[in-house]
């Protein structure tokens, strides 16, 4: 099986700890780059600055409540973005405003998914994206 590189989007250091934890732990080849806030995302993205020689994400988990861009202006860089909108992007964020979760989806959000409060309950939730959108989606080769 490739190697699926996962782009983490979070300005949360728990946050940050606990999901690529989950991520590790799983059964899945995977691979994570995180950046904490919305400009070092589209830098990322975009390969500019301190990452220039970025890796192409193959998942996209981002937050919404970001600083410098939020997670709403980075969902929208991408999916306006050719070379990007391919990318699946899930909204994975502790807001479970209606307005939040209407905005991620009128911005072309693969899903969007409120954070669990527990610590095993967020655990388990990060298992199963990663085995869902690895394991049973077919995600789009490489450009």
């Amino acid at each position: 099986m490739t190697q699926i590189h996962i782009l983490l989007v979070e300005d949360n250091e728990g946050d940050i700890l606990l999901t690529t934890e989950a991520l590790e732990d799983g059964r899945i080849n995977n691979s994570i780059s995180v950046v904490t806030d919305g400009e070092q995302a589209m830098q990322y993205l975009h390969k500019t600055g301190a990452h220039a020689n970025a890796r192409d994400p193959d998942l996209i988990l981002l937050d919404v409540n970001l600083p410098k861009h939020n997670g709403h202006e980075v969902l929208q860089n991408i999916k306006s973005t050719d070379a990007l909108k391919h990318i699946p992007v899930i909204m994975l964020t502790t807001s479970s405003s209606e307005k939040d979760i209407m905005d991620s989806y009128k911005n072309f959000a693969n899903c969007y998914i409120t954070k669990p409060v527990h610590v095993s309950d967020f655990m388990k939730a990060v298992t199963q994206i990663e085995d869902f959108w690895i394991n049973i989606v077919s995600l789009p080769k490489r450009i």
